[in-house]
């Protein structure tokens, strides 16, 4: 088996927070520049341009998977990865229907607009993106298990959005095998009991990519050896670079 370099947490110039900078061809060269194998695009509860960024890192040799970050009820922010095109194009429409009608003010947000590798507007969300879906962190998981992705709950030990610090703790049933920190340190110990510990860049600029990276130990680059990688199945691994 192969260890690849990942960095599965990464925002466009879709999310409100994201860069301009973000655009589909910088992502992708700024990727293969810091010799990353495989990347995800997660924009907040938006896959819109994840097509994009997949056809760009095709083109170029760069594994994309299209995903989102999803904020449920609870404010608690998790990953959603799936496998193709189609499967995405049915989880915007879940998305579509639980995210708030809340009014975006691009003056104080940022605007919400996705683009082609020529960095032209294909469209905008007008909906607010940060806003909280209308569906728990069980409802969301279940849906993405649905649709054959996988999950895992970002950045747990952040201030805000964290589960950790939203709901004080992580409940012993929910149906999770990897979760992603911050800080891989001995405040971890405990969870890496119990969970695959893995770190992403959370990048919302070009610089940032990278900045945090996962290991996955697969044989092959595709959707079921990260998931088994995600699961520490048959001798698959994900940890944090420079930590097994």
């Amino acid at each position: 088996m192969r260890t690849y370099r990942a960095d599965l947490h990464i925002h466009t110039v879709l999310s409100p927070c994201g860069s301009l900078e973000m655009s589909p061809r910088r992502i992708v060269d700024a990727a293969i520049e810091k010799c990353l194998d495989v990347i995800a695009i997660t924009d907040h509860n938006s896959t819109h341009q994840c097509s994009e960024v997949v056809r760009v890192g095709t083109e170029k040799g760069l594994w994309v998977i299209g995903g989102a970050e999803v904020n449920t009820r609870e404010e608690v922010h998790g990953i959603a990865l799936f496998e193709n095109l189609e499967l995405l194009q049915q989880f915007q429409l879940y998305l579509d229907k639980w995210l708030p009608n809340i009014p975006n003010k691009p003056e104080r947000f940022g605007y919400q607009v996705w683009v082609n590798a020529a960095e032209e507007i294909l469209g905008e969300e007008h909906r607010l993106l940060w806003s909280a879906l209308n569906q728990s962190l069980d409802e969301v998981i279940a849906m993405v298990a649905s649709l054959g992705g996988v999950f895992f709950p970002a950045h747990i030990d952040r201030p805000v959005n964290g589960i950790l610090r939203q709901l004080g703790f992580i409940p012993t049933d929910l149906p999770i095998q990897t979760v992603e920190v911050l800080r891989n340190d001995a405040t971890m110990d405990e969870l890496r009991l119990r969970y695959r510990i893995i770190s992403n860049s959370d990048a919302h600029t070009p610089e940032q990519i990278a900045a945090r990276t996962t290991c996955l130990k697969m044989e092959a680059l595709n959707f079921n050896e990260l998931r088994m990688a995600l699961g520490g199945v048959n001798g698959r691994l994900a940890f944090v670079e420079g930590r097994c």
